[in-house]
């Protein structure tokens, strides 16, 4: 491996890493997975068990991490970043933050390693201010019940700038917006496989409040390539990667529907605590610094992610 890129990525079995894992054994980087399948699955990268570029290791990433040998990125994925998940488990949630992004960057230092936090915009709150621009502060109530998510991504954001200060390691921050596609887990509470699971079962669409808040959706490959870039550009400060299109979730919900070709009634359910009322993001950095956009128009990801969870 004397002449290959090393790449860990804690948290590789879930919706983003899995497919991120993918594409960087496709680009022929050697891959470390660590995860301890708490929220992911090993089926998103069972494909990849027998290729000698990839490895797996079941591990708690809030516990010390340990690696052997040469490591060229830590790519800090891990989290329980859908709201069914941090809100049963707003500990765990907290801890693989703070404890866990803490415990990365040490492996980073160590290793003098390219380190990329993945983060949020729910760093953003619920915004005042839209579109969202990184130089945006947020507006986050950090004792409620989304707090734990919230914070803990904030937290990791203001120690990976410390050790980018401190330790003098090259540090990457990505705010990551509504993503969407294959390997999302069906019961993951997130607005897009819920309304999959949803219409494909011909089951009431359950859409929160008037379903006049707004959210944008970018496709996971496109997400990819950001990333992809990110990891290989120079820039330290934080980037938004995210599709700006933007979208209420009554009109997802409708497109949904029409897509899948359902039967399905919407219902009305009240608003969960918290709840951004807009989320978009600005991504003239992304488009500057990396070049990217994202390419993939709502009712084609929607398409390729309902054939996908009919499968």
């Amino acid at each position: 491996m004397r002449n290959k890129k090393i790449v860990v990525i804690t948290g590789g079995a879930g919706f983003i890493g899995a497919n991120l894992c993918q594409r960087l054994v496709n680009e022929d980087y050697h891959v470390i997975c660590v995860d301890n399948f708490m929220t992911s699955s090993l089926n998103n990268v069972k494909g990849l068990i027998k290729d000698k570029r990839f490895k797996l290791i079941e591990h708690n990433v809030s516990e010390h991490i340990t690696i052997r040998g040469e490591v060229n990125y830590v790519l800090h994925c891990a989290s329980l970043a859908s709201p069914a998940d941090y809100l049963n488990f707003p500990i765990q949630t907290l801890k693989v933050g703070s404890l866990g992004t803490h415990n990365a960057l040490g492996l980073a230092k160590d290793k003098k390693a390219v380190f990329l936090l993945f983060s949020t915009s729910e760093v953003y709150g619920d915004p005042m201010v839209h579109p969202q621009k990184e130089s945006y502060w947020g507006n986050v109530n950090p004792v409620g019940v989304r707090g734990c998510y919230d914070e803990s991504k904030r937290f990791a954001e203001a120690i990976t700038m410390a050790y980018h200060r401190m330790h003098k390691i090259d540090t990457k921050i990505v705010r990551i917006f509504n993503t969407y596609g294959p390997m999302m887990r069906a019961n993951d509470g997130r607005v897009v496989s819920n309304f999959i699971n949803q219409a494909i079962a011909n089951k009431p669409l359950t859409v929160y409040g008037s379903g006049n808040q707004t959210r944008s959706f970018c496709y996971i490959d496109d997400l990819i390539e950001g990333l992809y870039r990110l990891m290989r550009s120079s820039i330290n400060d934080p980037v938004n990667l995210g599709n700006p299109g933007e979208f209420t979730v009554m009109q997802l919900a409708k497109l949904v529907l029409k897509l899948a070709n359902s039967k399905s009634r919407i219902v009305f359910k009240a608003l969960p605590q918290d709840d951004p009322r807009q989320r978009r993001p600005d991504i003239s950095h992304a488009k500057k610094l990396l070049k990217w956009s994202p390419n993939i128009e709502l009712e084609d990801g929607l398409s390729r992610t309902i054939a996908w969870f009919k499968k």
